[in-house]
């Protein structure tokens, strides 16, 4: 069965609407391996840009799947590039998204902002209406245990990159931190973080936690108490601060090929048990359907907090072992 890796959802996004995604890259292309990745480890982190996929098949099957969706009825507010690793490396990225533009969707980019200090990587994600960077911190010792960056990176390249860009982008420019238990959730790192990101002055700053399956399994969200300091942090900075981390609404999108659909979706955002029978019931298919995928080994379900989640398994295995918090079947 083949699923369209390249384009999936649309997926109820938090920040974008109904957002459709584009993997513009094969699993797992990264600078990062960050602890928290839903994708999964990074087997070997990269920095040098390359092309992937040819920009005009790119164009072609997000254009195909955005007429697919319209027939069906669907709603897409965004096509956003959110892939199974850092969309940055890839080198068409600012051809790919002059492309998309003639849909007359906005773009979005979501990017862990590593890759910022080069020129030409600013160059392309300027062509974006929206791009969202990471700022988890602004500790370099911090940074280097959330995120495992390639070995030729280090955080203060990649400061002044985000505010190069920060500074020359005309666009919707917003930041996420998402935050890890022991991590990047004291008050001092907080307040350095936060003064950060007033330099920048992004449009929304996000907080977020865990959510979904970790790359590492011992990866906690802080307790509620942190939660709440570090939004008050961001507040008193002045900050146009947003909690993420709350469930998102059920609305999948259904191109007509379910099965198709749940593939292209798990392999960049794993779906909580309650969405998938809500896709299912949507599309007019059957718990049978789920099985099949899971006994042929292209979907597994994993528990993280008491929840039951359905991944893609990609062709190489780059979750972390089992440990605290998580249970495979």
């Amino acid at each position: 069965m083949k699923s369209n890796m390249i384009a999936f959802g649309p997926v109820p996004s938090r920040r974008l609407g109904l957002s459709l995604g584009i993997n513009n890259i094969p699993a797992k292309h990264c600078s990062y391996s960050c602890i928290y990745c839903q994708v999964g480890v990074t087997p070997a982190t990269e920095v040098e840009r390359k092309k992937f996929y040819e920009p005009e098949e790119i164009f072609e099957q997000v254009k195909k799947r955005v007429e697919t969706l319209k027939k069906q009825g669907e709603k897409i507010d965004y096509l956003s590039f959110v892939p199974d690793g850092e969309p940055a490396l890839d080198l068409n990225l600012g051809r790919e998204i002059m492309l998309l533009r003639t849909l007359k969707i906005p773009v979005a980019v979501i990017t862990n902002a590593s890759l910022l200090w080069r020129e030409d990587v600013r160059e392309d994600l300027k062509k974006a209406d929206w791009v969202s960077v990471k700022i988890a911190t602004v500790s370099q010792s911090v940074w280097k245990k959330m995120h495992r960056p390639h070995t030729e990176l280090n955080l203060d390249m990649v400061l002044q990159g985000i505010e190069q860009f920060a500074s020359e982008y005309r666009g919707c420019l917003v930041t996420e931190t998402l935050l890890v238990k022991g991590l990047n959730d004291s008050q001092t790192g907080l307040l350095a973080t936060a003064k950060f990101l007033r330099k920048i002055s992004p449009a929304r700053a996000y907080l977020g936690f865990p959510t979904r399956p970790p790359a590492e399994n011992w990866v906690e969200p802080p307790d509620p108490t942190r939660i709440n300091l570090a939004y008050q942090i961001f507040l008193k900075q002045s900050l146009p601060v947003e909690l993420m981390g709350f469930p998102a609404a059920n609305n999948f999108g259904f191109s007509g090929d379910a099965a198709a659909d749940l593939l292209a979706t798990t392999a960049v955002h794993p779906m909580e048990e309650s969405q998938v029978w809500q896709f299912l019931q949507k599309a007019g298919a059957d718990q049978a359907l789920v099985e099949k995928l899971v006994s042929s080994g292209q979907v597994r379900w994993v528990h993280y907090r008491g929840q039951r989640f359905l991944l893609r398994c990609l062709s190489q295995d780059t979750r972390g072992s089992v440990k605290k918090g998580i249970k495979e079947e």
